[in-house]
């Protein structure tokens, strides 16, 4: 229960330092409730789908799947807290005290880190794929990409939690902070270097990598094009339509993670009302519930391993070993 007076209600009326409670109209918070209770089951329920399917079925053991796997979990994640972070962000206040607060933001930081740093083992993985296919068996493997992954959410873990504690526990620049807020604090030089390695350096990796592959097919087609005859026309279209599709895949994959954290990074290194960088924290959470989409929608064995999944097919007998590839699925 809130403290109220005639212009505030406070979030802890014993304490004189409590933070100012946030105003809102019944409609806005059902809106926003609404909104996050669907965004938080949609996060869990399609990571879960793609867990389930790449853990089960043993054709999808690949190195490519286990990163897929590995972002899943991240998301998965994601998705469980959100209703923590709705609660701070309807009440705008902190009622589960310092050191949790602590706890949470490191770990909601470390989540975030770890989805991008699997975006851009993705993105190494197709380059080594499509760039270089006859050493894509011996540069990655299961044993490799396994490593991989574990030392980027080892990376994720100590970059994130050096740096908050460092802004947060420090209470030498805690000293404007209310009691029931959670929050971080940072000066602009910690702020600057977190933007340079958290999304700068990620952002220009992953584009520069998904621009060589779409290089490197366009002229693979355009040499495959060059040497057909007149009997081969319907095999060219074929060709050319599935270069458009890769382009198009490509394309939502790095337009949506731009788009949903490039107007995040740009707010966080500028003076922004708290409102804006609210708003545009959930946009990065949506990102959470638009991978699985983007990366395992796209692939057509997702929606066989989907009807196995809902129609509890996967508790028959052998049904792991069920070759769910089609004839022509890349």
């Amino acid at each position: 229960m809130a403290y109220e007076t005639e212009d505030h209600e406070y979030c802890f009326p014993a304490i004189n330092s409590s933070c100012i409670k946030g105003k809102h109209f019944r409609h806005e918070y059902n809106i926003m409730f609404v909104f996050i209770s669907l965004l938080s089951a949609w996060t869990l329920f399609v990571n879960l789908l793609v867990i389930i399917s790449i853990s089960h079925f043993k054709k999808l053991h690949t190195p490519t799947n286990l990163i897929i796997l590995s972002l899943a979990v991240a998301d998965l994640l994601i998705g469980l807290v959100m209703p923590i972070e709705a609660i701070r962000l309807a009440e705008m206040c902190w009622y589960f005290g310092h050191t949790f607060c602590g706890l949470y933001l490191i770990f909601i930081t470390v989540l975030l880190s770890a989805s991008i740093s699997n975006l851009v083992l993705i993105a190494i993985d197709r380059y080594v794929a499509v760039c270089h296919p006859l050493l894509y068996p011996q540069k990655i493997t299961t044993t490799k990409t396994a490593i991989s992954i574990c030392l980027s959410w080892v990376y994720s873990s100590t970059y994130n939690s050096a740096f908050l504690i460092k802004g947060y526990f420090d209470t030498s620049v805690r000293t404007d902070m209310c009691y029931g807020e959670c929050s971080v604090t940072m000066d602009f030089t910690w702020i600057v270097t977190d933007l340079f390695m958290s999304f700068i350096c990620p952002c220009i990796l992953i584009i520069t990598l998904y621009l060589r592959i779409f290089y490197v097919v366009h002229q693979q087609v355009k040499v495959i094009n060059s040497q057909m005859n007149g009997k081969c026309v319907m095999e060219g279209s074929v060709r050319r339509k599935s270069e458009r599709k890769a382009a198009l895949t490509l394309g939502i994959i790095v337009t949506i993670y731009l788009l949903c954290w490039i107007p995040y990074y740009i707010c966080s290194v500028s003076v922004t009302s708290s409102t804006t960088i609210n708003i545009l924290t959930w946009v990065v959470y949506v990102n959470s519930g638009m991978n699985p989409l983007v990366y395992a929608l796209f692939y057509p064995w997702f929606k066989k391993t989907v009807k196995h999944v809902l129609t509890l097919k996967i508790f028959q007998p052998a049904s792991s070993l069920v070759n769910i590839f089609t004839e022509h699925q890349l």
